[in-house]
């Protein structure tokens, strides 16, 4: 009995043995008989709907194509996609910031996060991470502004431009590219209406994050975006004026109750000018986003 049973066990290397055995207990459970028969023909469990020969058969067939996609956090945030990309302290927030705080999942195809990285690397590369910045609002990034880009970047920054701006808005001539470790955050801050219009718009690149917003005068209304790589973000309005905005770091990067584990994350980042302002260069940069 006992080789039998050992025996057994080492056959439960996928799974099925082990689950075969706590078929006595059946396949749902629920908090009372009640639920258990209301729901009985609406949540329904087919176990061994696969024979052993099928599953493998489906394996076989999808294995060559996962295996040519990058494991980057795309998959892992379109299994959240239920509960939104954008949460709120209340529904009159919601709905108050609907146009004004906007994330746009799947802007970028994975073609096009991978050509601007590859475009971005070699300078961001040539730069160390630093620890303080000028505003005290970034820790462990590295930064830098860009004004000529590849053909196919540009065609990519255009889409951002009709995407989230007005047709009589006008850029900064500079895009703001900030690359954050892993273990990098972005304190609560507001641009400076010095060095940055009513709108501000970023692609993610490379890992998923939280950006928390927090109004400055009554810090019980709140949002937080969820922000997977090839997404754009959009803040404008009351949005981009009235409430902070942040990227959590790792230990906080909650997005309700599911973590949002940080890894090395680039974001592009578009702004208008700052109202008044006849050249697109602003004699500092701006806080990042």
């Amino acid at each position: 009995m006992g080789r039998l049973l050992s025996g057994r066990l080492k056959m439960a290397a996928s799974g099925r043995l082990a689950m075969r055995m706590l078929s006595g207990c059946g396949w749902v459970r629920g908090s009372d008989p009640a639920v258990l028969s209301r729901l009985r023909d609406e949540a329904v469990v087919r176990p061994g709907f696969l024979s052993q020969a099928e599953e493998d058969t489906l394996t076989r067939e999808l294995e060559p194509q996962l295996r040519r996609r990058r494991y980057d956090g795309r998959l892992a945030m379109r299994m959240l996609s239920g509960c939104g990309w954008v949460r709120g302290s209340d529904p009159a927030v919601l709905s108050r910031l609907r146009d004004e705080a906007v994330v746009r999942p799947g802007f970028l195809s994975q073609a096009e996060e991978d050509t601007l990285t590859r475009e971005l690397e070699p300078q961001l590369r040539r730069r160390r991470y630093e620890y303080d910045h000028w505003d005290a609002a970034i820790h462990g990034f590295r930064e830098t502004e860009k004004s000529r880009w590849s053909d196919a970047s540009q065609a990519i920054l255009h889409r951002v431009q009709e995407a989230a701006f007005g047709p009589d808005e006008s850029l900064l001539s500079l895009v703001h590219v900030l690359d954050l470790e892993p273990q990098g955050y972005i304190k609560p801050h507001v641009d400076s209406v010095k060095f940055c219009g009513s709108t501000i718009a970023g692609l993610s690149l490379l890992s998923p994050s939280v950006m928390k917003l927090v109004h400055t005068q009554e810090p019980e209304q709140w949002l937080e975006l969820l922000l997977e790589p090839g997404s754009l973000y959009i803040l404008r309005g009351s949005a981009r004026y009235d409430f902070s905005h942040e990227i959590l770091r790792d230990e906080e990067s909650f997005f309700g109750e599911r973590h949002v584990p940080r890894g090395r994350r680039i974001s592009v980042i578009c702004r208008s000018l700052p109202e008044g302002m006849g050249s697109g260069r602003p004699g500092k940069p701006p806080p990042a986003s």
